[in-house]
Parts: structure tokens; sequence; C-alpha cells
């Protein structure tokens, strides 16, 4: 099984992290290729950047599609440019958002989210009214840790982030934690040894989903608004893009 994983920022060391992430959750036999666009921001904190996240990381898309991959992971917790994915490519497509987010859903009944910075909190609240699961969502915090801070294993990012943790669980009784950004990757573990309760990372969620997906040979509908792309013109520097 060959699954890719894009980060749809262009900061390759974050790129090298969240492949790390997912090759030692992956089962024996999956490979994990790891891409990242040429073009766009060096980190996604917001719509702003986030709208020109999306045409580069869909280029990744459509390059893994044609080199045979058998399931996308979009490695951005704001689940950049996944229902556009999902139109355009031939398998499936999974956000780590909404992987984090069924994933917490699983194993209590109240959960939280602790994510980087205050302006990504409206992005998440709105997701998970799209997937279902606002009312399962005890609250979404920000630990106000831009996403290139966490680039380095930094003990001020790592404190803020266990502080927005304990909050959840003494102000809003959560039960489970998700964080909320792909580059907390690599401190599910220690969080959840801290705080004595489940701590879901989104990168690991998403690469368990995509391989389950792959085995039970399921892909996107195309009954509904993950139609194919009509063929139409496409001007300008998106020209390439034109379906």
């Amino acid at each position: 099984m060959r699954l890719h994983i894009v980060n749809p920022n262009t900061t390759t060391s974050m790129t090298a992290k969240i492949a790390a992430a997912a090759r030692s959750i992956a089962l024996p036999g999956t490979v994990v290729d790891a891409r990242q666009p040429t073009m766009g921001p060096v980190s996604i904190e917001g719509f702003y950047d986030e709208a020109f996240a999306v045409p580069g990381m869909l280029g990744c898309i459509r390059e893994a599609d044609r080199d045979g991959v058998d399931a996308h992971i979009i490695a951005c917790f704001d689940d950049t440019g996944l229902d556009a994915a999902r139109a355009v490519a031939r398998v499936p497509v999974i956000g780590i958002g909404e992987a984090g987010f069924h994933m917490a859903s699983l194993v209590a009944a109240r959960f939280a989210v602790v994510t980087t910075l205050g302006v990504s909190i409206v992005p998440i609240a709105h997701n998970l009214r799209k997937y279902g699961l606002a009312e399962r969502c005890a609250c979404v915090r920000a630990a106000e840790v831009p996403v290139l801070a966490l680039e380095e294993r930094s003990t001020e990012a790592l404190a803020k982030i266990s502080a927005e943790i304990t909050a959840a669980i003494r102000d809003e009784r959560a039960e489970a934690i998700v964080l909320g950004c792909a580059g907390m990757a690599d401190l599910a573990s220690e969080l959840a040894a801290t705080h004595g309760l489940p701590v879901i990372d989104g990168v690991a969620a998403a690469v368990t989903l995509a391989e389950s997906l792959v085995r039970l040979g399921l892909k996107t509908s195309r009954l509904g608004p993950y139609a194919a792309p009509r063929s139409k013109t496409y001007s300008g520097p998106f020209s390439s893009f034109q379906p």
C-alpha cells in the first residue's frame, strides 16, 4: 500500500516531521510518500494563508495520483482544500482534522481541540459543524504558539499546549484532546502520559483511517459534490489546473 501525505505549506522541515510521524504509525508494508508544494505560504495560519496554499497542494495531489498512490492525506489541521482534493483525486483523501475529530469521538463523549493560534479557532469550529461533530467538542483552545515555533521541540511551546489541555479538562470537562496542528505530531504520547487521557494526533489518525479505506476498497463517491469537475478553460497562472 502506498500513501501520499502532503504538507500544504512550503516548509521542508515540517514535511520531514510529518513524514516521520506517519511512518511511525503505518502498517508494515505501507509506503509513505511525503510531498510539499513549491509555491504558497511557509505556514498556514488563518483563511488568507489557506487560500494561497490550496493550488500548490492540489498540484501535489494530482502528481501523486498520476504516480499511482492508494490514498492521500492532507496534513494541515484546517483540512486545507479537502473538498477540492476529493473532487479531483481518483483515490480517497483524508484531512488530519477530520480524522482527529472522528477518532476522538470513538473514545470520548466530549473532546477538546488545542491548536496553535487564536486565528485558527473559527476555521476549526466551522469544520466541526460541517462534519456534524460540533456537539461532541467541548471547546477549541489556542496555545498562542506560532506554527513554525513547533519545528523544534520547544519547552515553552510544550508548556503552553499542556496548560491549555489542563484548562480544557478543568473548565470544559474534556475527556480527550485532539492536537490541532500537524506540527504537534510528536507531542501526543508525552501529553497523554502527562494528563492521563487520550491525546489524538491527526497525522496518526489519518494514516490509520487511510489504510482502512484502502483495505476495504472504498473510494470517494462521485454521485454528489465530489463528482469530477467539468471541463472548462482556466486562464492565467491557473491554466495548468484546467480539468
